[in-house]
């Protein structure tokens, strides 16, 4: 029987970039950071969520030698056509806008008044776009 779910990956262009992005600017903690001959295994997750973690992988890590679907991947990626889709909570979207914009977050939008909830879209530096929502009160 399944219990839960525990990972997730992200595919992302720049491990390093990419893991001062989540823990430098959205405060998520690193998990691992560990080489396994030429592999790296690199995850973070939120503070509050401790069992749960989100790989960010390198593309073409998975890829074998196929260097021409490694750049294929990395072309949608960039183009905004790939990149995952997620959504992170949060209490006050405008305030946590506020903050993640200061430290050089990128978001698509100011937060808007959406059926449930306030929500602002942001990616990060592979290009993956991820909803910031205060969900509505119910």
């Amino acid at each position: 029987m399944i219990q839960r779910y525990s990972h997730s990956t992200l595919y992302v262009t720049d491990q390093d970039a990419t893991r001062e992005f989540y823990v430098q600017k959205l405060g998520f903690e690193l998990r691992m950071d560990q080489e396994l001959g030429g592999f790296r295994w690199l995850t973070v997750g939120p503070k509050g969520q401790p069992d749960f973690q989100l790989i960010l992988m390198k593309i073409g890590a998975d890829c074998g030698d196929d260097a021409e679907a490694a750049a294929q991947l990395r072309a949608l990626l960039a183009g905004g056509k790939l990149g995952a889709a997620g959504v992170f909570e949060t209490a006050d979207c405008r305030k946590t806008h506020e903050e993640l914009s200061a430290k050089g977050v990128e978001f698509l939008g100011p937060p808007e008044e959406m059926f449930y909830g306030v929500e602002a879209v942001f990616k990060d530096p592979s290009g993956n776009r991820f909803s910031l929502t205060q969900p509505k009160k119910m």
